[in-house]
């Protein structure tokens, strides 16, 4: 539920009632009816209006701002890929995945038992 005073953002208008779609707003009131599709009443000073909406027509500003951003960083790294010609970079980029951990690997290999002890050696030895 979003909180009293918070800047949203109109991002659909399924109800077909004329909302600016784009345009910002505030919520000053939560419509608490159980009869009632309507969840938040937003005010919208461009319109200088009160409009009743539901929650899936609204969006916090600050949640679409980090959607965007993070569209435009995908985008970026894509571009960056393809005029690099780093083909691992792109794969990465379009599949989603996450940068593999070297750590990781290193930790898989098993050693023998004298090189752990040459090891703990030359530590001692230090």
């Amino acid at each position: 539920m979003l909180r009293l005073g918070e800047r949203v953002i109109v991002i659909g208008d399924s109800l077909e009632q004329n909302l600016p779609i784009g345009g910002y707003g505030y919520i000053i009131a939560y419509d608490r009816n159980n009869d009632n599709i309507f969840d938040y009443v937003i005010r919208v000073p461009k319109d200088n209006k009160h409009y009743y909406v539901p929650a899936i027509d609204i969006e916090l500003e600050e949640v679409l701002l980090h959607e965007e951003a993070a569209r435009v960083e995908k985008e970026a790294l894509i571009d960056f890929a393809l005029a690099t010609k780093n083909e691992e970079l792109f794969r990465r980029v379009m599949n989603g995945e996450a940068s593999p951990e070297p750590d990781k690997e290193r930790d898989k290999e098993v050693q023998s038992r004298e090189e752990f002890i040459k090891q703990i050696g030359l530590k001692a030895w230090i």
